[in-house]
């Protein structure tokens, strides 16, 4: 029997084996390693009932409190880091060093949410209209329920939970069903820090879980990440039943490279955004658009990387891991023979690749494809794994054109040496996150992060300042106290004097 991985509700781990589970597997070497609980409609009212239940108290505590409790956490995640990023290769397959980074930038979001006192200071006006004051306050809206996908199981939950209980919430998360492990580590780091039982509990399961959590009447918040079809229903659900709700979807992230950029630095990058995590990352770059005339030397720089990197087990030295799952790895090498369908040029075939690991592995290697076009599949579609697509731009203002035509706007990067053209791709392009000879832009913990058009619904964007925002409701208090020598009845509508 394989070890069952169950819920955390109210500071403890859920009770019965469940009649619903799946299997969790090893990527490395396609070995089963655990089953995982998948929650009915009953083991979620459980877990919203504690977080209510604990969110009547949290929501009172000083923000002193609060904060020393942030403080604490931050200090167990610092020094657990690396076992957290070993529970994440194990369950995901992404190297270890790809897994320690994920942490660290986890762990960024935790610093930011530190400095709840700052964050949530208020505005007021003294004698705003004659002997009145106003101030405002941010208090906290209740119950938030957090969905986060397979490729980031320790990130994403941080870039939520500590913003929202920084700001007096209390936390359901349902992390994926493929890599359930790590959240429950962080719920017993959560409990080491002090965190009151039921401010933080973790829902196993698949999309009943889902639906539970976006039907029930006792949340009032969904933070969600992952493709953008589901993120749309995610929305749509959600704001039916009266929630307020961000749901970050999918990408297709360009790369543009201009004729006077450095090459080799080009290609690192685009070798590095597009094939780290094996390209299962919505912030990959899976798009290079080589302006003329610079596209056969960029390529050939880029091949000539992709020859040297070695696929295999993530615990070993290696710079690229396995798929997520065997069917995950399917998908993704059928876009493989897709593209050979649709005339795109195989630059580099990763079906096949030598590996440094078990046999079993979800194993794909890295794949580049040239001379792609828009209305292929290869390039229309989100791929989520290791393959690259150049197509070819005769201008700066045709490859801004394929990028604005895009119906993602998630992330882009501009490569050039020449300050105007960045300064206008910048302000031209239809993105919501650009990167200047950075190829993988994602905000640091103190802006936010989110995209455009289909791959965000909702008005806010994930931590940093809309973080702040979305975890909590502004309140405008208007306060007189009579001058006790002066009285008498006013009919009249009040007037600002």
């Amino acid at each position: 029997m394989t070890e069952l991985i169950d819920h955390w509700i109210a500071g403890a781990p859920a009770g019965a084996t469940p009649e619903r589970t799946g299997a969790v597997f090893n990527p490395a070497t396609g070995e089963r390693t655990g089953t995982v609980a998948y929650a009915d409609g009953s083991d979620v009212d459980a877990a919203v009932s504690a977080a209510a239940a604990a969110q009547r108290e949290w929501k009172r505590a000083s923000l002193a409190k609060r904060s020393s409790v942030l403080f604490a956490f931050r200090e167990l995640l610092n020094a657990h880091a690396d076992e957290l990023a070993a529970i994440v290769t194990a369950e995901h397959g992404k190297v270890l060093s790809d897994a320690a980074g994920e942490v660290q930038r986890g762990l960024e979001n935790v610093e930011y949410a530190c400095g709840i006192p700052n964050l949530l200071q208020g505005g007021f006006s003294e004698n705003a209209s004659t002997s009145v004051d106003v101030h405002s306050t941010r208090q906290p809206v209740g119950v938030v329920g957090v969905i986060s996908p397979f490729n980031f199981p320790a990130m994403v939950p941080l870039w939520f939970a500590p913003n929202a209980i920084a700001c007096g919430n209390s936390v359901v998360l349902k992390p994926s069903e493929k890599d359930p492990s790590a959240a429950l580590f962080l719920a017993r780091l959560w409990q080491r820090a002090g965190l009151p039982d039921g401010v933080f509990n973790v829902v196993q399961g698949d999309k009943v879980a889902v639906d539970a959590l976006l039907e029930h009447r006792d949340v009032k918040a969904i933070s969600f990440v992952g493709s953008t079809p589901i993120a749309r229903y995610v929305y749509e659900t959600g704001t039916v039943h009266g929630k307020r709700v961000q749901a970050l979807g999918g990408a297709k992230n360009h790369m543009v490279v201009l004729p006077d950029a450095d090459l080799d630095l080009a290609a690192d990058a685009a070798v590095s955004a597009g094939f780290g995590s094996a390209g299962e990352r919505c912030m990959a770059v899976s798009a290079v658009v080589a302006v003329d005339p610079v596209g056969d030397e960029l390529v050939a720089k880029i091949a000539e990387r992709m020859g040297k990197l070695q696929v295999g087990d993530g615990r070993r030295s290696c710079d690229m891991g396995p798929l997520v799952t065997a069917a995950h790895r399917d998908r993704v090498a059928s876009y493989v023979d897709a593209g050979l369908s649709a005339g795109a040029e195989l630059v580099v075939d990763g079906r096949g690749v030598d590996v440094d690991g078990a046999e079993g592995g979800f194993w794909l290697g890295p794949t580049l494809f040239d001379h792609v076009q828009p209305e292929m599949s290869i390039y229309a579609d989100e791929i989520f794994g290791p393959v690259l697509s150049v197509l070819r731009a005769p201008t700066y203002d045709d490859a801004l054109t394929l990028v604005n035509a895009n119906p993602y706007g998630n992330g882009t990067a501009i490569f050039t040496e020449n300050g105007g053209a960045a300064r206008r791709f910048g302000e031209e392009v239809e993105v919501g996150m650009v990167g200047v000879n950075v190829p993988i832009p994602v905000p640091v913990a103190q802006f936010s992060f989110g995209g455009w058009k289909d791959s965000l619904f909702g008005d806010s964007h994930a931590y940093g300042p809309d973080g702040i925002r979305f975890f909590t409701r502004t309140k405008v208090i208007t306060t007189r106290w009579p001058d006790p020598s002066h009285g008498g009845v006013n009919l009249g509508f009040p007037q600002n004097s």
